[in-house]
C-alpha cells in the first residue's frame, strides 16, 4: 500500500524570515491524521532568509537529521560545535540527555533551503553527539547511497534507532530499487524533480508512506533526487 501527502496538502507558515512546510504535526500545524509514521516524527522543509535563523533553543530525546539543498547553514551548540553546513552536506545531531543549539543562514544575500528530519531515538537518556557529512556524488547517482544508519553502516551517520536513510539523484527514465524486508516500512521524500513510485506519480516536495509493499521501483520522470526511509 502506497499512501501518497502531496506537497500542497502539508501544513505550511510563512514566518517573512522563514518560509516553512510540515510534512507531521509541528509547532502552530497539528493534525492528528499526520502526527509521525512510524519512528519518522518531522520532516520540515525550511527556506531561511539572509542573515536569518533560529535562536538558541533546546532539544532532548530525538534524533534530528539535517540536509542542506541550496545555500548554506551555520550550526552551534552546547557540546562546543560550531560548523557551517554547505548544500549537499549532511548533520546529525543525537540530542539525548539535553542539547541547546542555534542554526542561522551567515549569507547575507542568499536564502538556504534544507530539510530537517526527526526520529524518535530507541531509547531515552541517550548521550549528546554530533555528525557532519559529505557523500559522493558519484555514489548516489541512478543508485541509493545509505546515509544514516544505526551501525554507522559504509561511512554512514550513526543514529540510535531502527531505520536506514538513503539519498539518490536519479537521471530521466533511470530507475533504482529497493526491497523491503518482511515487515518494514518505508517512507519516500521526494527532494527535487518527479519520480514514478511503483507507477504512483510522486511531484517535488511529496511524500509517500509505503506498507505492505516489499519491491519498491522508483522511476525518475524528470532529473530527480529523492530520500528513502526504510523504518521498523
Amino acid at each position: 500500500m502506497i499512501r501518497v501527502l502531496k506537497a500542497a496538502e502539508r501544513g505550511h507558515a510563512d514566518h517573512g524570515w522563514l518560509d516553512t512546510y510540515h510534512t507531521f504535526s509541528f509547532a502552530g500545524y497539528q493534525d492528528p491524521e499526520h502526527v509521525h509514521f512510524r519512528t519518522l516524527r518531522v520532516m520540515n522543509e525550511d527556506v531561511v532568509q539572509p542573515g536569518q535563523g533560529f535562536g538558541t533553543h533546546p532539544h532532548r530525546d530525538m534524533e534530528i537529521v539535517t540536509y542542506v539543498l541550496e545555500g548554506a547553514l551555520e550550526h552551534k551548540d552546547s557540546m562546543g560545535n560550531g560548523e557551517v553546513l554547505r548544500a549537499g552536506e549532511f548533520q546529525r545531531m543525537s540530542a539525548g540527555t539535553g542539547i541547546m543549539h542555534s542554526e542561522f543562514n551567515p549569507s547575507q544575500t542568499e536564502p538556504v533551503h534544507l530539510y530537517q528530519i526527526w526520529l524518535f531515538p530507541e531509547r531515552k537518556g541517550i548521550e549528546p553527539s554530533y555528525e557532519q557529512k559529505r557523500f559522493p556524488e558519484s555514489e548516489q547517482q541512478n543508485q541509493l547511497r545509505l546515509v544514516a544508519s544505526p551501525e554507522a553502516e559504509a561511512g554512514s551517520l550513526l543514529i540510535h534507532q531502527d531505520a536506514r536513510v538513503y539519498l539518490s539523484q536519479i537521471e530521466p527514465q533511470a530507475t533504482v530499487q529497493y526491497e523491503l524486508a518482511e515487515g518494514r516500512h518505508a517512507w519516500l521524500q521526494v527532494l527535487r524533480g518527479s519520480v514514478l513510485l511503483n507507477e504512483v506519480p510522486l511531484e517535488v516536495s511529496d511524500g509517500a508512506a509505503v506498507s505492505d509493499t516489499r519491491q519498491l521501483n522508483i522511476q525518475a520522470t524528470d532529473n530527480a533526487e529523492i530520500m528513502l526511509f526504510d523504518l521498523a
